[in-house]
């Protein structure tokens, strides 16, 4: 099968890692995967093409934005490949009807907004995927995505020559309330017990100026003096191909997920990420949707209640987690797979 995948491409954001894995494993299944548009030096590891006929499906990759997707690159798509021929991956909970977690984080400012997504993706497409357990809109089809790379595992010498004790990478994107309501209280009880610790993402240093004009200022919210006062590093983005490296660089790396991703049991493809770096993987998530991915030793690594016990933990008996982290890649090289990956996604685009 011949399929081309459409996206908003970021070299620190989005689904780009896990592309570059369909790409590669496609190649070895014998499906031919590229990503439309031209060459690009800052993206190594993609094949593109421009020739959308050549393709048996086109999947639009949507997070969030659909700026990108508009005017004559779209109107090409649209008159190479039939409605039939066209998936759409809604990696964010889009096409779900109106949804508020706590009155913070939401997949649409009105119940109109919903609507014209709703609407919009009807007309783009013949079928929805969602990297959710449980999609909640009828029709719409469950398929992960992401996967687990067991070829970019990193095994190393366990805390020796570690430059951080602890790491979180990933942007500021509606994560401040759990960051700052359960996290930085459980660093701040135990911060003299733990070297250093680092931030590493986007908009952790400060509130982005157009947040309030675009109508998202709660989606950015941050308070930087927390972090100074508990001494914590905050570090811009980095590329995609250098994550698992930067995380392998802590002995311990934790996993946060925006609100509204638990609550519709969204996975992303940090979930994966982590585990494939030389580090201790602690995932904020409910015990129960830690297993539901990573199997049942997966609930030990859930960091979920007594957040600085697990941290000092997982600091202070590196053996047994080392144990548990084996457990889990045994269980991810069996059920999520790119290879396995890659079968989902034909099966599910060639199921009429």
């Amino acid at each position: 099968m011949k399929i081309l995948f459409a996206l908003d491409q970021h070299t620190n954001a989005g689904s780009i890692q896990a592309v570059a894995n369909y790409v590669r494993t496609g190649d070895e299944l014998g499906h031919e995967i590229a990503v439309y548009g031209q060459p690009d030096t800052h993206f190594p590891h993609l094949r593109f093409s421009s020739d959308v006929s050549r393709f048996d499906y086109v999947v639009f990759i949507i997070e969030s934005r659909l700026g990108w997707i508009s005017g004559l690159r779209l109107t090409k798509i649209l008159n190479a490949i039939p409605r039939k021929r066209r998936a759409i991956l809604d990696a964010d909970g889009m096409y779900n009807r109106s949804v508020s977690v706590n009155g913070y984080d939401r997949n649409h400012p009105s119940d109109n907004d919903a609507v014209y997504w709703r609407a919009f993706y009807g007309e783009l497409a013949d079928k929805i995927l969602q990297p959710s357990f449980q999609p909640r809109e009828r029709g719409v089809v469950p398929l992960l995505f992401y996967g687990y790379d067991s070829n970019a595992v990193r095994n190393g010498n366990g805390g020796a020559g570690k430059c951080f004790d602890i790491v979180h990478i990933g942007h500021n994107w509606w994560r401040w309330h759990q960051v700052s309501a359960h996290l930085l209280p459980a660093i701040e009880r135990i911060r003299s017990r733990v070297g250093k610790i680092c931030f590493l993402g986007l908009w952790w240093d400060g509130t982005p100026s157009w947040a309030s004009a675009i109508g998202l200022k709660d989606a950015f919210q941050v308070d930087p003096e927390r972090f100074r006062l508990l001494n914590i590093d905050v570090r811009p983005p980095i590329p995609y191909t250098d994550v698992i490296s930067t995380m392998s660089t802590a002995r311990v790396n934790i996993m946060t997920q925006r609100p509204l991703f638990r609550e519709l049991k969204i996975v992303t493809s940090k979930y994966f990420e982590i585990l494939s770096a030389e580090t201790i993987p602690l995932v904020m998530l409910d015990p129960h949707q830690a297993e539901l991915v990573y199997g049942a030793a997966g609930r030990e690594l859930a960091l979920d209640g007594n957040l600085e016990y697990k941290l000092l933990d997982a600091l202070h008996e590196p053996a047994k987690y080392k144990a548990v982290v084996a457990e889990v890649r045994r269980h991810l090289a069996e059920h999520h797979s790119y290879r396995k990956r890659v079968q989902e996604i034909v099966a599910a685009l060639a199921d009429a």
